[in-house]
């Protein structure tokens, strides 16, 4: 599983390990952003839940197309597989925007856990704000340590992935798991 800040290059790397073979589930929220700015009333900031109707449903199906993607991946044949993002990214989010969430959304991180968590770190020479990524690079920086605090409380010991080149960055990746 690939996660990070936004502007991490995450997206680069799943396409990346795609381009290489590898089955990947690709990030679900951007499409869901856009859609709720299309709909909304409220003027965008940094936290896209401000101009959502109903904030819980958004993240409620969030986690499920996150859940959905964690369940279809039990039945691929492929035995090598990777995520934009996971379960336990909802939480992070709505714990750094101060959002409460029922019992439900910490026990979809229990019950489905991924086999290693990669975090990609804030990157300022790389960051770009855009329709979607509403979050300022310092926002980027703590929802960072977020990331890392939640993944760390479902017991994952997250690998981080450093700062390089998407062609290293995907080495690397490649090293720490035998992939070759």
């Amino acid at each position: 599983m690939v996660t990070g800040a936004p502007g991490t290059g995450k997206t680069s790397v799943i396409n990346s390990l795609e381009a290489n073979g590898y089955r990947c589930f690709h990030e679900v929220i951007r499409s869901m952003t856009a859609k709720a700015k299309n709909k909304g009333s409220k003027k965008p900031v940094s936290n896209p839940l401000m101009f959502v109707e109903d904030p819980l449903q958004f993240n409620k199906n969030l986690l499920s197309g996150r859940v959905q993607h964690y369940m279809e991946s039990k039945n691929a044949s492929d035995t090598i597989l990777f995520f934009d993002r996971g379960i336990p990214d909802v939480l992070a989010y709505m714990d750094f925007f101060d959002q409460p969430y029922p019992a439900e959304f910490e026990e979809a991180c229990r019950k489905n856990q991924y086999d290693s968590v990669l975090i990609l770190p804030p990157w300022k020479e790389i960051y770009v704000s855009d329709n979607e990524r509403l979050e300022s690079y310092d926002e980027a920086e703590k929802l960072h340590e977020q990331l890392l605090d939640t993944y760390q409380r479902f017991g994952y010991e997250p690998i981080l992935v450093p700062k390089t080149s998407v062609q290293e960055r995907l080495h690397f990746i490649i090293e720490a798991f035998n992939l070759q």
